[in-house]
């Protein structure tokens, strides 16, 4: 996938999707650049830390399965600061957790999120759904997915981390479902859409929003790509739509993207002149950092596709 692909977190290019945002984009317009820890992603927008949820003296690891667990801890992860080492990560949130969580549950969310850097390297290494718009396609990802996250936790920390992207996703799969039956007509396409979207507890349906918002902005920068509009173009209409601070995190992000995408072109064209596996392994050291070497040939592969579907 693209940088920007893997860039764009939490909902993914299907406007509601919930946990199927690692393959597809993220809950941000801004991420870090493919094969930084997730030390660098943003906390979500109106969340607070576990702290201001539970009492100082509720020890119990229990106290912990709050909604705002796992923005707890992209929080605390964010705080760490990149890196591409997972253990020297591990050791950075030792000294960081107190700030995130109270003391009386420091140690648990200690260990938990420990066990969420282990689970966020091995989510690099899960393949992407063959055909993001096919429902089938994408509910085998989605079992691949639970598969791996009930690997890492129990099904009560599953239920607190994942259980609002999981109703997310349903309506998701629901929604794709219903949009590919032909024989419905527009107004019976309109009502089950709705009766879909009403099944979605509040809390969902304001993600869902938030989702279409991020989709949105997502739309407008592949026109800006297609057009060639320039960075300051793409600055001032961005501000105007999402405010000086997201349009500055975008600009970065459009930088990522191009730096990626010249690396990835470099590598392609040692292959293409016959550089050896020794060569290329060393020049995939110098151009990559070790997550980012895990989708180099899944964007490559991407890339021919999409020259292939050009032509």
């Amino acid at each position: 996938m693209t940088h920007r692909a893997w860039a764009w977190a939490g909902v993914g290019m299907l406007a509601g999707a919930g946990a199927l945002w690692w393959w597809l984009a993220d809950s941000s317009p801004v991420q870090a650049p493919p094969g930084t820890m997730p030390a660098t992603l943003p906390r979500a927008a109106g969340s607070g830390p576990v702290a201001a949820t539970v009492g100082a003296g509720e020890s119990s690891p229990q106290a912990l399965l709050t909604p705002g667990l796992r923005d707890a801890l992209e929080a605390l992860l964010h705080a760490a600061g990149p890196t591409s080492d997972p253990q020297a990560l591990k050791e950075t949130l030792a000294a960081l957790v107190a700030q995130h969580f109270p003391p009386a549950l420091a140690h648990s969310a200690l260990a938990l999120a420990r066990r969420y850097v282990d689970y966020r390297v091995a989510l690099g290494q899960l393949k992407p759904p063959s055909d993001p718009l096919d429902p089938d396609a994408l509910r085998a990802a989605m079992a691949q997915l639970r598969t791996l996250q009930l690997q890492h936790f129990s099904a009560e920390e599953y239920d607190a981390l994942f259980g609002a992207q999981l109703q997310l996703d349903q309506y998701t799969l629901a929604r794709m479902d219903i949009e590919r039956q032909p024989h419905l007509s527009t107004a019976q396409r309109q009502q089950a859409l709705a009766e879909a979207e009403a099944l979605l507890p509040p809390t969902a349906r304001a993600d869902r929003a938030a989702a279409i918002a991020h989709m949105d902005a997502a739309r407008q920068t592949a026109a800006f790509d297609a057009q060639g509009i320039d960075d300051a173009t793409r600055l001032a209409q961005r501000s105007a739509l999402y405010g000086t601070e997201a349009a500055e995190r975008m600009a970065r992000l459009d930088h990522e993207e191009r730096d990626w995408h010249a690396r990835l072109e470099q590598y392609r064209q040692a292959q293409a002149q016959g550089l050896d596996d020794g060569g290329l392994q060393q020049l995939r050291g110098k151009l990559f950092t070790p997550q980012e070497q895990l989708r180099i040939d899944a964007a490559l592969a991407l890339r021919a596709q999409q020259g292939q579907a050009a032509r």
